[in-house]
């Protein structure tokens, strides 16, 4: 993954929500999340930076758990099918996140509500 692709992507992410002062991003220490041009991009949009420890998969549980998720029911689920181009199974997956994951499964973590009315209720 290039260092500009995840700069774009968190772009993206910025322009779409309500970012709290005091955000921490956490990443894992991949070398585009170590690179000066990610780190000074964070700095001049007042991000603080955590990492993961080394060799510790256990500090990123999360979007482990998360990528653990969609496999499960979206990727897994869609293998008697299968996608038939990259393109497809992006749509599959974006549609997957904006329409059911973000907007109506339930997280226990969330007191049961989904993520999208979490971060109404906390904005």
């Amino acid at each position: 993954m290039e260092t500009r692709l995840v700069i774009e992507t968190l772009q993206d992410s910025l322009s779409t929500r309500t970012v709290a002062d005091g955000l921490i991003l956490h990443s894992d220490r991949g070398s585009q999340y170590t690179s000066k041009e990610y780190n000074d991009y964070l700095e001049h949009h007042s991000i603080r930076h955590s990492y993961s420890a080394k060799g510790c998969p256990y500090d990123n549980s999360c979007i482990e758990s998360f990528h653990a998720t969609i496999k499960k029911e979206c990727i897994y689920a869609k293998t008697n099918v299968g996608y038939k181009d990259f393109r497809t199974c992006y749509n599959s997956i974006f549609k997957y996140i904006e329409s059911f994951y973000n907007s109506r499964r339930r997280h226990s973590k969330l007191n049961y509500i989904c993520p999208n009315e979490f971060e109404k209720q906390n904005a």
